[in-house]
């Protein structure tokens, strides 16, 4: 069954490798269209409710669902009858991030033996079947894993999950077989559209889960090309020109930013997938790459390198990037303020992220009334209008969206530390509200900001037409 698919990049740092004890997921949800408008808002908890039946509308996949859900929210597409729902990312109640998904090719000689299943469970009902009833990250494997073993997949997809203390990526790569692998806490890693884990230790249970007989399966159909160990991206996993030119240069690109110092081949399909880093990685860190665009070098399509490289290889950052999010939870904070959500809903190479705290039971009417044309009130068309301007004249207004940028990041880090302060006092339901109000504060701010940029933009692009001609001050 062909999808269609997400061609995401998706960046994972554990705790002890970031700056500030955080677990960090993050990814890019690049849809294959460059408008697929969507929508942020926060499902209630729901109890005791029986006979409840989720239903896919893209491949006839129909599962029963639980009687009681977690409270969770979500950035679906606004055309669901249309497009299929595709939750993508989000936290529930319980402070567990799930994000789903990286899309991933498994290879034809390990699906002749375990092929897809046409209305299994995919990705447009991932993160609606299990992140609503999750409890942590290492729950969410072991939970979709049950899922896959039941219904099975009818396409390749990395799904990641973090709770504040673990970070799990999983890689569904035939119909019925998986393995997730554990981010170390002092690690990072970055996936692109390929199948990333590498050897896999099947008596580590901390470190790695797997599908039920896929070491039996991998035997039985010669299925493993290394002499020794057990290489899933080699067994399961694709090498080819795709991959040479849209994929790997995308984590060539994240690993050079965090390891300057190792030289690299942005066409190896031998690049690692556990990487460590003496940098103390933060959420701007992450915010960059997932807005690079081959920054400052001859790769760069916005750049001023030779025209065959700076159209060798696929950018990080598209205008198919309907949505990029950093899912930040920390370790210095009480857990009911500690999750936040760093949601970029322009093209993350021009746009702001903007934090919501998790523990909120609303989003602010702008990401929640999302039309399907643009308009002048959503903070999706808002976004895409920025991104739009910006690239529309681009060595012209680079600086200025830099400096706008800028100067919003460190508005909304203060915004962050100025409610972790007044939160510090507060519990319950009290907290809730409080956090909630926060997300439509720092909403607001951004809106105003941003539209007064956007004037601006457009006044500034008015002067620069190219129906013009000077030749006497008074014609």
């Amino acid at each position: 069954m062909s999808k269609h698919l997400s061609a995401c990049t998706t960046v994972l740092v554990g705790k002890k490798a970031s700056i500030d004890g955080s677990t960090m997921i993050a990814r890019n949800d690049d849809t294959f269209l460059p408008l697929t408008p969507q929508r942020f808002f926060v499902k209630p908890a729901y109890h005791h409710q029986t006979g409840l039946i989720w239903k896919s509308n893209q491949n006839g996949f129909k599962a029963p669902m639980p009687e009681n859900g977690y409270r969770y929210s979500l950035t679906p597409n606004v055309e669901v009858d249309k497009e299929g729902v595709f939750a993508e990312s989000g936290f529930n109640e319980k402070n567990v991030a799930m994000s789903a998904t990286e899309s991933v090719y498994g290879n034809d000689r390990a699906l002749a033996f375990d092929p897809w299943i046409k209305n299994g469970l995919a990705e447009d009902s991932l993160q609606s079947m299990v992140l609503p009833y999750i409890h942590s990250a290492k729950h969410g494997v072991q939970y979709l894993g049950q899922l896959i073993k039941k219904y099975g997949s009818p396409e390749g997809n990395g799904v990641i999950f973090s709770d504040n203390d673990e970070i799990w990526y999983m890689e569904i790569v035939t119909g019925h077989h998986w393995v997730a692998e554990r981010i170390p806490d002092d690690a990072y890693a970055v996936a692109s559209n390929r199948v990333s884990i590498q050897q896999v230790d099947f008596d580590d249970p901390d470190h790695f889960m797997f599908s039920d007989g896929i070491q039996d399966f991998v035997k039985k159909h010669h299925l493993n090309t290394d002499h020794h160990g057990f290489n899933f991206r080699h067994i399961f996993g694709t090498s080819n020109k795709k991959d040479r030119h849209y994929n790997t240069p995308r984590v060539w690109f994240g690993q050079r930013y965090f390891n300057p110092e190792i030289k690299q081949d942005p066409m190896s399909t031998e690049l690692p997938f556990i990487c460590h880093t003496e940098h103390k990685i933060n959420v701007n860190d992450i915010e960059y790459i997932l807005g690079s665009h081959f920054n400052e070098t001859d790769y760069d399509p916005l750049g001023n390198g030779p025209r065959d490289k700076k159209l060798k290889f696929r950018p990080v950052s598209m205008n198919r990037t309907q949505n990029s999010h950093v899912l930040q939870i920390r370790n210095d904070v009480n857990a009911g303020q500690s999750a936040i959500m760093w949601l970029c809903f322009g093209v993350p190479a021009f746009s702001p992220y903007v934090p919501f705290f998790a523990n909120a039971t609303d989003t602010d009417p702008s990401y929640v009334n999302t039309p399907v044309k643009m308009d002048d009130q959503s903070a999706y068309w808002l976004y895409r209008k920025l991104s739009m301007l910006v690239e529309s004249h681009y060595n012209k207004f680079e600086q200025e969206d830099v400096d706008y940028l800028t100067d919003s990041r460190e508005e909304m880090l203060r915004h962050v530390e100025e409610t972790n302060q007044k939160a510090n006092k507060l519990s319950g339901q009290e907290l809730t509200d409080f956090l909630t109000k926060q997300n439509h504060k720092i909403v607001q701010h951004m809106n105003k900001k941003t539209t007064d940029f956007c004037h601006h933009l457009m006044e500034e692009g008015l002067t620069l037409s190219k129906l013009t001609y000077n030749m006497d001050k008074n014609l």
